[in-house]
């Protein structure tokens, strides 16, 4: 089966042209697309028309599919799908999560020990504007790092903690979370610098929303250097900003990118599916999490 790619950034993003991903995709597709997610990150699918099924049946060619923490955002028909939309139903019950204001750059379950790092968002409804969303490539920002900063984070952990992304929710319902999810997010660590398993390519991991501090550092100064870094590696040539248009379907690796996203009228309609995917460990970089041993907040 044939397809053409399009080039949407030098090192990150690649738009795949000329799949229609309801029908069924041979073999020699498949690895082609999976060469391209390890390779670029993130991959552009326009024109789609997907159903729930559908949707979860490709993305489950590139990865065993999770269902999300959030089993509030859970789409009822297919479990592994999370509804993101500022919608509401006949009772005036929110139909999923993530409202309409803006998110600050993350990294999806950066707060878990083992991440499923693979991700993909299709968009059913759109805002006439704003609800953009941007993908950081944290190899080439770790390639533009200054030398100094580089071994200032070798050897680092940084400290993730699923309530402080909850704080940061605009809406209070977001911000609520059952006791069984409570328990599967204690803070856990990850190293700020790994290496891909084939290539040795050295890349960040990072997430602003979840990061309270260094391990054995003391907080203040954890904080400083976090800041220093994000500020290095959030810099305009390592960001892909995508426009969405109805029917996009864009897939991204959470192992070495971090992605944000604009606010929009909140009268405005957006309606999202989501999924998530574990990826390969042999072809994509993995996070290495353990729970959180050391006091951090506490001076050294």
């Amino acid at each position: 089966m044939l397809f053409d790619t399009s080039p949407l950034h030098p090192t990150l993003a690649r738009e795949v042209i000329g799949l229609r991903l309801w029908e069924r995709l041979d073999d020699a597709t498949i690895a082609e697309l999976r060469a391209l997610y390890a390779r670029y990150g993130v991959l552009v699918f326009r024109r789609q028309a997907l159903s729930e099924a559908e949707l979860a049946a490709f993305c489950a060619l590139l990865g065993p599919l999770e269902r999300t923490v959030r089993s509030d955002w859970a789409s009822p028909a297919v479990p592994e799908v999370t509804v993101l939309s500022n919608l509401k139903d006949g009772l005036g019950r929110a139909i999923g999560g993530l409202g309409d204001g803006e998110l600050q750059w993350h990294s999806d379950q950066s707060y878990m020990v083992k991440p499923a790092t693979g991700a993909a968002l299709y968009a059913l409804e759109l805002p006439p504007e704003g609800g953009e969303t941007f993908w950081v490539d944290l190899r080439a920002a770790y390639a533009g790092l200054p030398r100094q900063l580089r071994a200032k984070i070798a050897g680092k952990r940084g400290v993730f903690d699923y309530t402080k992304r909850l704080a940061g929710y605009g809406r209070e319902a977001d911000q609520q979370i059952s006791e069984e999810a409570r328990r599967q997010t204690p803070p856990v660590t990850h190293a700020l610098v790994r290496a891909h398993p084939e290539t040795g390519e050295r890349s960040l991991y990072l997430d602003s929303t979840t990061t309270i501090g260094i391990d054995y550092m003391d907080t203040p100064s954890g904080l400083a250097l976090l800041d220093e870094v994000y500020e290095a590696a959030t810099r305009d040539e390592f960001v892909y900003a995508h426009q969405w248009q109805v029917g996009d379907l864009v897939v991204w690796d959470n192992g070495f990118t971090m992605h944000r996203r604009t606010p929009f009228d909140p009268g405005a309609r957006r309606l999202m599916k989501r999924m998530t995917m574990n990826l390969d460990r042999y072809t994509h970089v993995l996070p290495d999490g353990k729970l959180a041993q050391s006091e951090v907040g506490m001076p050294i």
